[in-house]
């Protein structure tokens, strides 16, 4: 399975918030600090096991009928399930060719039953834990913000002892680990 997810646009408010926790003024360091939440979300993201912020992805998968689950999670929505032939074109599946499901802890599960000549599915959907960054909760907010702060500060420093303990004990009520 192949997954693709549209890329992380960094919250304005992320960069004000982690320029006010460094105590910087101005703008000269807004890009830098900008990169250094994206690395930060994509390290929470890792950790927890979720989408953070809402955005749109694709996943590729195998047909077989039975059930699949999305590797991305808490689903919000799945939009189409398009097939994809042997030679790599594209086609509308049929209605009632497949169904798809979102459960009550946010796992998205697509099942084909009928493909119509295709060899496997790019499911396209949408998953995330929140509209915004103001909607995220607190925890995992502020551990964002102390990663991106420790990496600003400790960029290219030898005495580096990695992430503080903070971050993880903040983001760990949050984490979801699966089971394959």
């Amino acid at each position: 399975m192949s997954v693709g997810i549209d890329t992380i646009d960094v919250p304005p408010e992320s960069i004000a918030e982690a320029k006010a926790h460094l105590r910087i003024e101005g703008e000269n360091e807004d890009a830098v600090i900008g990169r250094l939440i994206g690395a930060a979300i994509a390290a929470c993201e890792a950790f927890t096991g979720t989408q953070l912020l809402i955005r749109n992805a694709r996943e590729q998968m195998p047909f077989g009928g039975d059930w699949r689950r999305l590797s991305l999670t808490p689903v919000q929505a799945i939009a189409a399930v398009i097939g994809v032939t042997a030679d790599g074109a594209s086609l509308t599946l049929p209605a009632g060719s497949y169904t798809s499901e979102i459960d009550a802890n946010g796992d998205g599960w697509v099942r084909v039953t009928h493909p119509a000549g295709a060899q496997r599915a790019i499911v396209q959907f949408s998953a995330g834990r929140a509209e915004t960054w103001g909607d995220l909760p607190e925890a995992l907010r502020q551990g964002i913000i102390r990663l991106a702060a420790h990496f600003y500060t400790h960029r290219d420093a030898a005495d580096d002892g990695g992430p503080p303990a903070a971050v993880s004990a903040l983001w760990r009520p949050w984490r979801r680990m699966r089971l394959r």
